[in-house]
């Protein structure tokens, strides 16, 4: 089988038919709601489409999901239907001992087997095309058994937590001046750096760290929105986040004065040569571009041409993709009006990200030496600065809140009286807030991170003594420091 997308975009250059136009299939696919990146599943031979995988991919499109996942969804099925195939069965005629062979080839026989995180995915996409299956007619019952409650069998029996790994100061300023900027390792111009942009990557990692964002919320940040443009006062900025945000969720975004300065230094230096560069070759293409003739800062907007059609649209319900193709008509010519610009001229994909990010590592398991800070095992990821941002954060405000309180029990009482009393002001909800989260109960996973486990372990163990040199509490102390060392 087959697996292909529809891709509204590309009909126009590569359809070629007397019976139908590219405009009139464009139309058609609009007002039956599909969606870019809905999955279609034809037949390898014929291809002709397979009419309850098609049908299941319609039903993802009517369920207003991003394309990204879309396409995941997608990959996962067609990944399920060859490995059945395989067994000489399909998606139809498949028992629970197929689907547990082709959970157990994933997650154990392949050659890169996959974590339970990624299983789970796989697992809630294969229980919900088998209920759409079953709910529609195909099938009479699931092949797989309902475990208690409802829950799928073969999902991961346990829930995995949060990969919190966050940086030091040290080792901040090591990946962001060093890695991404060019640096040696005690602070002088390294003039052997074949970088290109370096205060691209700096202002990127500053901006990540400031708002505490998720990638895909700060890379794809326009002009307006950080206040980089014409009669806007500067400084500070703010703005919301919404279609770009996990679930599209909206919600307020503070960027501090001093990210906002970093990527006006890129701006002022880097920018200007991209987009000159650049400008050229996004005029030729101009028709394929949303070509912005204004913009209105005090209301959020935009308004310009898309496909031929002058069309408005709220800067925070712009998805990445739109964000990715919009210009306007700058010094040089058109330009985009994201604030990250690469080659082309347009916003860096997830990719180019990527590669600047491992880039990045690799320079800085070169340089590292005795004088460098320690680097973890695992390469740094963007997401490690929104875990650095959201631990600095809810530490400085359970501090401000315990202030020169030494007592630790009264540190604790007030910090229950605070939950029931003061949930406006409460740290950990300030700090949910501030990133988004669908649930406070995926915030507190940062807690474990923030307490003193010394003094408890000192509190604990002040009645063990076993002799004068060692203590309970210096081994548990000496333990723990030996643990976070290693995991840094």
């Amino acid at each position: 089988m087959d697996l292909a997308f529809v891709q509204s975009g590309l009909l126009e250059r590569f359809l070629d038919s007397d019976v139908i136009s590219a405009a009139e299939v464009a139309a058609l696919l609009k007002r039956r709601g599909v969606l870019d990146g809905t999955p279609v599943f034809l037949e390898e031979v014929t291809q002709m489409p397979v009419p309850p995988l098609c049908e299941y991919g319609r039903y993802l499109s009517t369920a207003l999901l991003d394309e990204t996942t879309l396409k995941d969804y997608g990959r996962a099925v067609g990944r399920l239907d060859d490995h059945l195939a395989g067994l000489g069965s399909d998606v139809l005629s498949a028992v629970e001992s197929d689907l547990v062979s082709y959970r157990d080839q994933r997650c154990r026989w392949q050659e890169k087997p996959i974590g339970g995180s990624a299983w789970g995915k796989e697992s809630f996409v294969q229980d919900d095309l088998y209920r759409f299956l079953v709910d529609q007619g195909f099938l009479s019952y699931r092949p797989a058994r309902v475990a208690a409650r409802g829950r799928n069998a073969l999902a991961p029996r346990v829930r995995a937590s949060m990969d919190i790994r966050h940086l030091t100061l040290e080792q901040y300023r090591y990946f962001r001046d060093v890695g991404l900027g060019g640096q040696l390792p005690d602070a002088q111009v390294d003039q052997g750096f074949r970088g290109w942009c370096p205060l691209r990557g700096r202002a990127g990692s500053d901006l990540a760290l400031g708002t505490g964002g998720r990638w895909r919320e700060w890379s794809t940040v326009l002009l307006p929105e950080m206040g980089l443009w014409p009669g806007m006062p500067g400084g500070a900025a703010e703005y919301t986040v919404q279609a770009c945000a996990k679930y599209g969720k909206a919600r307020t975004v503070y960027v501090p004065e001093d990210a906002v300065a970093s990527a006006e230094l890129f701006c002022l230096l880097e920018r200007p040569d991209i987009v000159r560069r650049a400008a050229r070759g996004l005029e030729r293409k101009a028709h394929d571009l949303f070509v912005v003739g204004e913009v209105d800062v005090a209301g959020g907007r935009v308004r310009g041409v898309l496909d031929g059609v002058v069309r408005e649209f709220r800067m925070s319900a712009m998805p990445a993709k739109l964000r990715r193709i919009t210009v306007y008509e700058g010094e040089f010519g058109l330009e985009g009006l994201s604030l990250f610009v690469c080659r082309g001229g347009l916003m860096p994909g997830a990719d180019a990200w990527k590669s600047y990010r491992h880039r990045a590592w690799k320079r800085m398991s070169e340089l590292a030496d005795q004088t460098t800070p320690l680097l973890p095992a695992r390469r740094w990821r963007w997401h490690d600065l929104r875990h650095t941002y959201a631990l600095r954060l809810l530490t400085y405000l359970e501090n401000v809140m315990d202030g020169e309180e030494p007592d630790m029990q009264a540190r604790r009482r007030r910090h229950r009286s605070y939950l029931t009393g003061h949930i406006r002001h409460n740290p950990l909800l300030i700090v949910s807030r501030r990133l988004g989260h669908a649930s406070p109960e995926t915030t507190y996973q940062y807690l474990q991170y923030t307490d003193d486990l010394i003094n408890e372990f000192e509190a604990a163990f002040s009645s063990w003594v076993g002799d004068d040199e060692a203590t309970y509490a210096e081994i548990a102390s000496q333990a723990l420091s030996g643990a976070n060392g290693a995991s840094r």
